[in-house]
């Protein structure tokens, strides 16, 4: 079982698809999970530090929790099956419950709980990019950043 970072959500395109890209704490592997957009949009508005004028799900499900008295050690990402990840809400007393691994990740980061994913996860859906493809797709990511669709109008006249 690794120890995984969140680096960020992204949208493939041109289907518009979050993906929700996690990378091995100790390790080079990431591992890319196609999420739902109201889970990409939660946990980037929790990395970013923005809090809502009203809770969300995550928010809530994070107060529940509190006020039951029970404590999040972590979450795991426990499977893959046919395309599709499974994850589990480890809770104090070694009580578990199955959840999506978007949810748990939004989850985990209000709460600030490890994200840990099982090796044969890894094995079958990580990737290694290699460090001078990291730069060159952190520089692409910063010019996309920079510009605006203003940019290219007037360009063909």
């Amino acid at each position: 079982m690794s120890e995984m970072r969140v680096v960020g959500v992204r949208v493939e395109l041109p289907q518009n698809q979050p993906i929700l890209l996690l990378r091995e704490a100790s390790g080079e592997r990431y591992l890319p999970i196609w999420i739902g957009s109201v889970e990409a949009t939660a946990i980037a508005l929790e990395q970013q530090g923005v809090k809502p004028p009203r809770p969300l799900t995550h928010d809530l499900l994070k107060e529940i929790i509190s006020a039951l008295g029970r404590e999040l050690e972590q979450v795991r990402i426990t499977g893959l099956q046919e395309g599709t990840f499974y994850a589990e809400l480890v809770f104090d007393g070694d009580v578990r419950v199955s959840a999506r691994p978007s949810d748990s990740v939004a989850l985990a980061l209000r709460v600030g709980v490890p994200i840990h994913a099982e090796e044969s996860v890894l094995a079958e859906a990580g990737l290694i990019i290699p460090d001078e493809q990291e730069d060159e797709v952190e520089k692409f990511r910063e010019f996309l950043d920079s510009i605006s669709p203003e940019d290219f109008r007037g360009a063909d006249t």
